[in-house]
């Protein structure tokens, strides 16, 4: 039967014996003899109610209690007869049970209980023995001590036996293994009570009121002396469990630690003093590979790494003398198979109890990996992911070390070289990046073979290598490794089935000159291998101080060439473009000039190339072609017979390949309020060489604002011509180089008349530069060339004496006598302008 289904029993057990228990009282009660009850009855039912039923001894190992109330029952049962004793069995029932609950179901089936076990014994004894009272009066016998027996063995049994089904049906357990779990051993309080009542009864007599307060103090003396016996023997008993259960634990502590000690992740071991091991656990001997019985012939001395062992010894040694009380520390052991391993160790002292010996705890957790790690990350961090080489971190402090070195002998020099590679950029572009990364690969290497041991090189970025040559006896030396790397550099590189073949700019920089700062050198170093791709590339130079010199006089022409927009220190000139056929001005190119506060006139040559390089060419590009708008309306304006007069705008690559280039200049256009055929912006071949697609899209956003391009120094870039008819372009600007060297019948000579012929079969105009004379005047002229520009018609000149060439409405018509350059040194009259158009006698010619 399962638990569940006995469990739904004990509450229907329960009432059924409250409901037999409740007749058994009423027919005591029915068939009690009043007349037998004296002031006895009243104080011994008194006793066993009040006083009896309070007091209980609990039996030590047995979950039950010894109470005097049973003496008190079985006194009554002898005394009084059956029909009193379950009166007052049941009133203690109820007394004892209102101490623990006050459930009615539980008081009705504990006052039950009681009665109906007494009544059982009551008759049970009756029908044996007759009545006990009678036989009581008969003294001590034979037939006596039975009947003392039974009484507590029938009241024992019925009394456990109904308790006992009640507390199985409620646990869902057999009854017997209820039975003798919790009842086997009550059986001494009931005989012990019925021996007692018995006692008692023969000792009374006839004088039962007095016999009973003079047996009183001795019941209680010995019950109370039983109890202290029964305590003691509890504390005996509690203090033995106790001592039990605490060596209980420490065994279960000794088996938790021995276990954690045994299959800890980490290695542990026991140590003595001396370095033996004497236990260690698996983890350990998985860590270093030895086996637990080698382990345990050897001292941990033998598989310390030689380099970490005075250090661990010096820990173990203040351990053991109490100056510290653990140590921890990163050291390597040696592998059985010969390898280091990296461990931290933390080292613990146990003392014995009497402290007659001690003892180690080596705690050893494996970190090699993350040592690993961190030399990967310290490894990454100084040297190029590339090449392998050291970056510029570590370069930089070994040239610290270097100059320091310097400054504390006088006979140690060195030299720091700084390589570029000569057009590595045609590398990426021609054959991608990957090829590019393999090139730097292939140099890095054919670097480290010229080098000797003890040198450094370095990658510092891009196709920039650094190297320092230490303990070098002159500059000459210095000059053989960079004339050996040259060498090694014109041998061909293989990239991807391609033979390349590459050139490097070396500066170098020596020591001897005297050096405090590594930064220093590496710059004297870099500024020579600047000068060195200046002169020609495929070169080294060697540095000096007028290089130094140059250098900070170009760092401090950029830092107040940054300043200068905002001190409006930039001026235009303007340059004339005259028509050939009509001696008349068509436009102006506007020129960009610097006049510096402290420096005066600063050519374009000097800056522009400086502006490219900074970006400053962007703000300075703007100005400009605002400006020149600006003042061609103005003039536009004062001088209404010119209203058809352009101007010319050089733009540079940086400026062409803004996105927003259309946008600004439409800004630009609308701010001045310049008609945008009145603009020409010209633009040099080889930027729109550079992406022909993306130059040819730009240039028709342009058009289609209105404004009119010009391909500036023609035939000196890339060759365009197959692109040149999509070009939309209206003139071409022959480079000032072929117009200067037109002598004769010379190559440049056919070089301008092919210009000439190729811009009239595409139907655009021709704008010659640099005219300088007159013998190129009129060689440009028989020609068919429709414009000119030069020195020879006029100087760039500022804005007012530009605009003094517009005064007069004749000033740019062709008049004889022979004309004279607009450059006098005092003002020319206006008709002054082309007469020296008139002077290469081409009066009748132009004329017409």
């Amino acid at each position: 039967m399962q638990i569940q289904d006995k469990q739904k029993f004990f509450r229907p057990y329960q009432w059924a014996v409250a409901v037999v228990g409740l007749p058994v009282i009423l027919y005591s009660a029915s068939n009690l003899q009043p007349a037998r009850l004296d002031l006895g009855f009243a104080l011994l039912a008194l006793a066993t109610v009040i006083v009896s039923s309070r007091i209980a001894i609990r039996i030590p190992g047995v979950n039950t209690h010894v109470t005097v109330s049973d003496t008190f029952i079985f006194l009554t049962l002898l005394l009084y007869g059956g029909h009193a004793a379950v009166l007052v069995a049941a009133a203690e029932g109820l007394c004892s049970s209102l101490r623990i609950s006050r459930k009615p179901v539980t008081l009705c089936f504990n006052t039950s209980v009681m009665a109906i076990s007494t009544c059982a014994a009551m008759w049970a004894l009756y029908l044996c023995f007759g009545r006990l009272s009678e036989l009581r009066l008969q003294g001590f016998s034979a037939v006596f001590a039975i009947v003392i027996c039974l009484m507590g063995l029938l009241q024992y049994i019925s009394n456990t036996g109904l308790v006992a089904i009640g507390l199985a049906l409620k646990l869902g357990q057999p009854c017997w293994r209820t039975w003798r779990e919790h009842y086997l051993w009550t059986s001494f309080s009931y005989f012990a009570g019925a021996s007692s009542a018995g006692i008692i009864a023969l000792m009374l007599g006839s004088t039962i009121l007095y016999a009973a307060l003079a047996i009183a103090p001795i019941i209680a003396i010995v019950y109370f002396t039983y109890r202290t016996y029964m305590n003691n023997v509890e504390a005996s008993a509690a203090q033995a469990a106790q001592a039990k259960r605490h060596m209980q634990q420490l065994q279960e502590s000794e088996e938790r630690f021995r276990s954690a000690f045994d299959y800890a992740a980490i290695g542990m071991a026991l140590v003595a003093p001396d370095g033996h091991w004497l236990e260690v656990n698996h983890s350990l001997c998985r860590i270093i590979g030895y086996s637990e019985e080698q382990l345990l012939t050897m001292t941990f001395q033998n598989l310390t790494h030689a380099d970490d062992l005075t250090a661990t010894q010096e820990h173990i040694g203040q351990l053991l003398a109490g100056k510290i009380p653990t140590c921890q520390m990163e050291k390597r052991y040696v592998h059985i198979l010969g390898h280091p391993v990296w461990v931290n160790q933390s080292i613990s002292l146990v003392r014995e109890t009497d402290n007659s010996s001690s003892r180690l705890i080596f705690q050893i957790q494996d970190i090699t990996d993350r040592k690993r790690a961190e030399e990967r990350l310290v490894h990454d961090a100084f040297h190029d992911a590339l090449t392998g080489l050291p970056n510029r971190a570590l370069f930089m402090d070994h040239l610290q070390l270097a100059t320091e070195r310097a400054k504390r002998r006088e006979d140690y020099h060195f030299a720091v070289l700084f390589m570029d590679l000569d057009r590595f950029k045609n590398i990426n572009d021609g054959l991608g990046h990957m090829a590019g990364d393999q090139l730097l690969i292939s140099i890095a290497r054919r670097l480290e073979k010229c080098l000797r041991p003890g040198d450094t090189i370095a990658r510092l970025g891009g196709d920039e290598f650094t190297i320092l040559l230490e303990e070098i006896s002159d500059v000459t030396e210095a000059t053989l490794i960079a004339n050996r790397m040259q060498q090694e550099m014109a041998l061909p590189f293989n990239l991807a089935g391609h033979e390349v073949y590459m050139t490097v700019s070396i500066g170098v920089a020596p020591s001897m000159t005297g050096y405090t700062k590594p930064q220093d050198i590496l710059r004297d170093a870099d500024t020579a291998m600047y000068y060195a791709k200046s002169n020609g590339k495929a070169r080294y130079e060697m540095f000096d101080q007028e290089m130094h010199a140059q250098a900070v006089d170009l760092l401090r022409l950029e830092t107040d060439l940054r300043r200068a927009i905002d001190r409006q220190e930039f001026r235009l000139h303007y340059q004339p473009i005259v028509s050939l056929s009509t001696g008349r001005i068509t436009g102006f190119e506007a020129l960009v000039r610097w006049q510096h506060p402290e420096r005066g006139f600063i050519s374009p040559d000097r800056f522009i190339s400086i502006a490219e390089e900074t970006d400053m060419i962007l703000p300075i590009g703007k100005w400009v072609l605002t400006e020149a708008c600006r003042q061609m309306r103005e003039w536009q304006e004062e001088y209404p017979a010119h209203e058809t007069l352009s101007i010319s705008v050089n733009l540079s690559c940086k400026q062409f390949r803004q996105p927003n280039l259309v946008e600004q200049v439409r800004q630009i256009l609308l701010e001045t309020g310049l008609d945008a055929r009145s603009l020409k912006l010209e633009i040099t071949e080889s930027v729109v060489m550079e992406n022909i697609e993306t130059a040819i899209d730009m240039m028709k956003e342009l058009r289609a604002l209105g404004v009119r391009l010009s391909m500036d120094d023609f035939g000196t870039g890339y060759s365009s011509l197959s692109y040149l008819h999509r070009f939309p372009i209206s003139a071409l600007k022959i480079d000032r180089s072929f117009v200067s060297r037109m002598d004769g019948n010379n190559e440049n000579k056919e070089i301008v008349r092919t210009i000439v012929m190729l811009a009239r079969n595409l139907g655009m105009e021709v704008i010659a530069e640099g005219v300088e004379g007159e013998t190129q005047l009129s060689q440009l002229t028989a020609l068919g060339c429709e414009y000119g520009q030069g020195y020879f018609f006029s100087r760039p000149r500022k804005a007012e004496p530009a605009a003094a060439l517009l005064a007069d409405a004749q000033l740019n018509m062709l008049t004889p006598p022979a004309m004279r350059a607009l450059d006098a040194p005092a003002p020319v009259a206006a008709s002054e302008i082309l007469l020296n158009l008139a002077a290469a006698g081409l009066e009748s010619e132009l004329t017409h």
